[in-house]
């Protein structure tokens, strides 16, 4: 018995355009659907903690400060109040224009 080994092993067509883009066709990138974060307004991974003040629904779950060296401890409290102020002003500022904000602009 004797195995006869063909030497011809090449495609006998050319791979046409049409094949090689549908094989590719789920290489694309895809974008990444952001959320933003209910206490600080940063984006994050939907069902995440967020990686700025490690809070989730609402709850801190992650002490971020605590990982922090002192010197960044302090600059990262002092960003932290900033926004939290901005927050409040916000709140508390009405939607609507009275005459005082319109004598000020």
């Amino acid at each position: 018995m004797t195995i006869e080994l063909k030497t011809d092993m090449v495609p006998t067509q050319k791979t046409s355009r049409h094949r090689t883009g549908g094989r590719r066709s789920h290489h694309a990138l895809k974008k990444i659907g952001l959320s933003k974060c209910s206490k600080c307004s940063q984006p994050t991974l939907p069902h995440r903690v967020c990686l700025n003040c490690g809070y989730y629904k609402g709850k801190e779950v992650v002490n971020v400060l605590a990982k922090l060296e002192k010197k960044e401890r302090k600059i990262r409290q002092k960003e932290i109040a900033e926004q939290e102020k901005t927050q409040e002003k916000q709140a508390k500022s009405p939607k609507g224009l009275n005459a005082a904000d319109l004598s000020q602009k």
